[in-house]
């Protein structure tokens, strides 16, 4: 019988040492961890706690001696290529550390470099994120990384800083005495004591990932997607890189002369999201908690794990990211949001069910064959109708589980089809129409899913702005920009006008049915005018057909302007439910 042993040792560290051994590069970050930072309100609660001598956690570090890839800490090359120690916890607090004591930049989650400030008062000790009023206030350190960045000793930095307050006005002794302290307290921070459980090198990667994982299961900082990371980190690196390549090139808009890239105006996903694309598309899983364990390698059967069973799952997970993360299928994909009238992230309730969209696109277009124009117009329709249901809203895993459950008997192209076609007809019965949607465009919520669809059918109808010739699909295009937006929701009934007939809930006020796109001069021009009053003079600009057709787009009843409040909201919140059915019925296969 094997003796267990403990595989770890406690070793004590100043800040000050570990800061050195990160700038020589003996201290760097594997690639089980996320290159992000924290937000700097949470670097400035971290200083906070150090200034008042709070603990602050430890740090796991790992002695490095198989030389495999690591990242370093900001930006820069380093002194020693091959790092000593990993950090396999605490990187988020030892980044920040780093990044404000040095003045470096470090990368946030947008995947762009940008700095840390931190300010702080010696008056009385406070931290706060720097903004314009505390750069233009002496009685500020706006970015304390100054203080060790310029390498100056304390006494010329309180001194230094005295001079600058005495310029505002005349210090007294126990002032001066006070402000040095709390200065020569904040300039010793790099004495802080810290704490780190060093695991011992023969400990290999798998059982890293695994201390990783256990580490941080107790707290929900990680998920299910986060643990299958980590093990990717550990086997298959390059995939991980390859997810992050990807998501960065989502958030940057490329130049013309740029290669084709992930950009997009609907979804900058994370890495955890397009995994679990990759999950649904090559495991048929919803729910990535089992996943975690094949990719280790175990028999879900006998309970066993080997290795090569892992690598045979890796080699699953290879090919559907390289499918997942192919650009021709993912710009194809987001066509088909287009083709359904949803124009960009503006319009998108829930990445959910984006994500899952996406999933399913791959498997109709590369496991089933299905043409592309058929396509297109499925998958458009299953994304209008799983977001106008919310299909994915509530335990959206378990649903996906179910989803893909209905798939795996399905032989040919005319299947699939037809069972995406059932799960939508199931939902959007007759009922649904003509009672549920209506009761749910009962609502003031800016971001509706209800209110979503009903701009993607006026889109797919090619209904015209509101009071103007102008397409509402054009005007949503995210491509414009300018000043002030094409489009604004207008209030068809005035706030000030109901106010001034004693409606003053703005729930009731704000009512998706009281809202309509209007082109912002109209807006303005209406302001705050009763329906009954400027209604009349608007009309006088269309003629009559072309107003009915514009009052049949809007779902504006016949006579609206004159009606009750409540009995206009009624009637239109069933019109509008009848553009959103069009619209939808638009997407029908050919």
């Amino acid at each position: 019988m094997s003796e267990l042993k403990t595989c770890f040792k406690k070793v004590d560290y100043d800040l000050s040492g570990l800061l050195h051994y990160i700038d020589i590069g003996d201290i760097a970050l594997p690639d089980i961890q996320r290159p992000f930072v924290w937000y700097n309100a949470k670097v400035r609660d971290l200083f906070d706690s150090m200034y008042r001598g709070f603990p602050v956690g430890y740090f796991l570090f790992w002695e490095n001696v198989s030389g495999g890839a690591t990242k370093q800490i900001g930006v820069g090359g380093k002194q020693h290529s091959i790092a000593r120690l990993l950090i396999v916890d605490g990187q988020q607090r030892l980044t920040s550390l780093f990044a404000v004591f040095r003045g470096r930049k470090v990368l946030d989650e947008d995947y762009k470099e940008r700095q840390i400030e931190v300010a702080f008062r010696p008056r009385d000790g406070k931290f706060e994120v720097a903004d314009a009023a505390i750069r233009r206030d002496p009685e500020w350190i706006a970015n304390i990384s100054n203080i060790w960045a310029s390498g100056k000793p304390s006494y010329q930095m309180v001194k230094g800083f005295l001079k600058q307050l005495e310029a505002k006005g005349e210090l007294s002794e126990q002032d001066e005495e006070l402000i040095s302290h709390n200065l020569d307290r904040l300039f010793d921070l790099q004495k802080y004591p810290f704490t780190a459980l060093e695991i011992a090198s023969s400990v290999d990667e798998e059982q890293v990932a695994d201390i990783f994982v256990r580490i941080n299961s107790e707290g929900v900082r990680l998920n299910q997607a986060d643990f299958i990371l980590t093990l990717m980190s550990v086997f298959w690196d390059v995939g991980r890189m390859a997810l992050e390549t990807f998501c960065r090139h989502s958030r940057q808009a490329p130049s013309p002369d740029s290669p084709p890239s992930a950009f997009n105006h609907f979804i900058q996903p994370d890495p955890d999201q397009l995994l679990r694309v990759a999950v649904a598309y090559g495991f048929e899983r919803g729910r990535l908690k089992s996943v975690y364990q094949v990719l280790r390698g175990k028999d879900m059967d006998t309970g066993l794990y080997s290795p090569e069973r892992r690598d045979q799952q890796f080699e699953t997970l290879r090919n559907a990211q390289a499918e997942v993360l192919n650009l021709t299928h993912w710009h194809q994909f987001l066509s088909c949001l287009i083709g359904a009238g949803f124009r960009s992230g503006g319009m998108i309730s829930s990445q959910s069910s984006l994500l899952y969209a996406y999933a399913f696109y791959l498997i109709g277009r590369l496991r089933f064959k299905l043409s592309e124009h058929k396509l297109q117009r499925l998958i458009g329709r299953w994304f209008y109708a799983a977001s106008l249901t919310g299909r994915y809203t509530s335990s959206p895993e378990t649903v996906m589980d179910g989803d893909l459950n209905r798939l795996k008997l399905v032989k040919d192209a005319d299947g699939f089809v037809a069972t995406l076609e059932g799960i939508m007809a199931n939902e959007l019965t007759n009922d649904f129409w003509t009672v549920t949607l209506p009761s749910n465009l009962d609502s003031s919520s800016a971001r509706n899913p209800e209110l979503f669809a009903y701009t993607a059918a006026q889109n797919r109808l090619g209904a015209p702005v509101l009071f103007s010739h102008k397409k509402v699909s054009d005007l949503l295009d995210p491509a414009i920009k300018s000043k002030k937006k094409a489009l604004e929701r207008h209030h068809l009934f005035p706030r000030a006008w109901l106010e001034s007939q004693g409606i003053d809930d703005l729930k009731r006020i704000n009512q998706l049915a009281n809202f309509a796109l209007l082109e912002w001069p109209d807006n303005i021009e209406i302001s705050d005018d009763a329906p009954s009053d400027y209604t009349p003079k608007v009309q006088t600009r269309f003629p009559v057909g072309e107003w009915a057709l514009m009052h049949e787009h809007h779902a504006l009843p016949d006579g609206w302007h004159t009606m009750a409040y409540d009995t206009f909201l009624v009637e239109r919140r069933k019109l509008m439910a009848v553009i959103i059915r069009k619209g939808f019925e638009t997407l029908k296969a050919l």
